[in-house]
């Protein structure tokens, strides 16, 4: 079906994102423009024709679709529906057949650029104040979504090798870059659980063009490796991580710098790893100064009683023990984050039955959540607080309260209603809770269903076999 004004307008893409996402003058005009948007739309994909699904469209339907707790794609063609006929448009099809073609037809790079553009906007926006040292924190961490159990989905994502088949789902791994300033997903990668250079290390190798120089990594033990730590320095990136498990700590050798805090020198290892090249090998250093000390836990009911923490900031003066572990300990607003992603946006399950559709939902997903980022940092910066203070959740609830009546204000009543919002925003807080403990139990029992064990074909055929 043909679009009655081909290309549309940038006051009709307005007018949709307004009815579909959230009123430009109070998100995406905290990041993107409407103008600004379609350019890079129009950049990725070219000349369209004029059909109702343009890329734009879609790529706002996609949008309302993650960002509703109605993660349906017929809920989402109803609300297009519902703009179209208010505006005396002509009616699209309620079917969603039409949009999920015009969802495969989007380039695969399209959302990864607008979510990287919109985390840069951010970025370069941040306060000083938002910054440790005038330097970008980079928090990085991986996670783990599941999918419907199509073939094709089994192929390109295999499950847990515990599952029988038929009974277990597909999984992909995502490791993504946040800003510590602004809490935006800077980038991210995705790819299967198992297989042939499918850990996060290796997914983090493909990000490290992303890394600027002067940034400070923070991440958990697991990429305290040799030659990440060195690649990251090659970049000139220093890091904060965790000692990883399979390297000891004697405090007794190297520069004491303190009480149980020394610099030390790592010794690259004879054997090449198989995923480097002979180039790449060689022009490793094959020593490493690093700065090694320990963090106690004082707090009762914390399960870690102490841990060791490498870094490759060496002076002590400049940057001291202390600090550092504050620094380090800043890397759990990395699972708080990837938390509101999955769980509070719903991408722990994801939707899309085709390999390559279940790459973009998870970066609609991340792009969704980054223009959500997006206005709590536009509220930060009015009201004097961090973003990390702000509530997530408490700002897409007021996002979507506020939707409804911006579509029906303008001009300076739309203003107001965002200097609200926006105040609303700023006053969802989360506590200030640093030693919380909480056990890790859940109190309200599951149904009592028993488990799959034989693939659902077979379950059903024993059912009737039984009638």
């Amino acid at each position: 079906m043909s679009d009655p004004i081909p290309g549309g307008t940038p006051a009709q893409f307005r007018s949709l994102f307004r009815s579909l996402v959230l009123d430009p003058t109070l998100l995406l005009g905290r990041v993107f423009s409407a103008e600004a948007l379609a350019a890079a739309v129009a950049r990725e994909v070219g000349t369209t024709c004029g059909r109702v699904f343009t890329p734009l469209v879609t790529v706002a339907v996609f949008l309302s679709q993650v960002l509703s707790d109605d993660h349906s794609c017929r809920g989402a063609v109803a609300r297009l529906l519902a703009w179209r006929a208010a505006r005396g448009l002509p009616e699209c099809s309620p079917d969603t057949g039409a949009y999920c073609k015009a969802r495969q037809r989007l380039p695969e790079a399209l959302m990864p650029r607008l979510v990287r553009d919109a985390a840069d906007r951010l970025q370069d926006q941040a306060p000083d104040d938002w910054h440790w040292h005038g330097r970008r924190v980079v928090l990085i961490d991986g996670t783990c979504v599941s999918m419907p159990d199509t073939p094709e989905n089994q192929v390109a994502y295999p499950q847990h090798g515990g599952q029988e088949p038929g009974c277990g789902f597909p999984i992909a791994r995502v490791v993504v870059l946040l800003s510590l300033a602004t809490g935006a997903v800077l980038d991210a990668a995705v790819g299967p659980r198992k297989g042939k250079l499918s850990g996060e290390d290796a997914l983090l190798r493909t990000l490290h063009g992303r890394l600027r120089p002067g940034d400070v990594a923070v991440a958990d033990r697991y990429f305290s490796s040799f030659h990440e730590v060195a690649l990251l320095l090659s970049r000139g990136v220093d890091v904060v991580m965790r000692q990883h498990c399979g390297r000891s700590t004697d405090f007794r050798r190297g520069a004491r710098l303190g009480r149980e805090d020394h610099r030390v020198v790592w010794r690259r290892r004879r054997s090449r790893p198989a995923w480097m090249s002979r180039e790449e090998f060689a022009a490793l250093p094959k020593e490493l100064v690093m700065r090694e000390l320990r963090v106690r836990v004082a707090q009762r009911g914390f399960r870690t009683r102490s841990l060791v923490v490498v870094t490759t900031l060496l002076d002590p003066a400049a940057f001291p023990a202390a600090e550092l572990a504050a620094v380090f300990r800043w890397r759990w607003n990395a699972e708080l984050d990837i938390r509101s992603i999955k769980q509070l946006m719903r991408m722990d399950v994801l939707r899309c039955k085709t390999p390559g559709m279940v790459v973009k939902e998870v970066w609609a997903h991340l792009l969704a959540y980054n223009l959500v980022r997006g206005v709590m940092a536009e509220a930060g910066r009015r009201h004097g607080v961090a973003p990390r203070r702000l509530s997530f959740q408490g700002a897409r609830q007021t996002l979507e309260a506020f939707r409804g009546e911006s579509v029906r204000s303008g001009g300076c009543s739309a203003e107001g209603l965002a200097e609200v919002a926006l105040r609303a925003i700023a006053y969802h807080r989360v506590g200030d809770r640093p030693d919380r403990v909480e056990p890790r139990v859940v109190k309200r029992r599951p149904k009592a269903y028993p488990r799959m064990h034989v693939p659902r074909k077979l379950a059903r055929s024993r059912l009737m076999r039984v009638a």
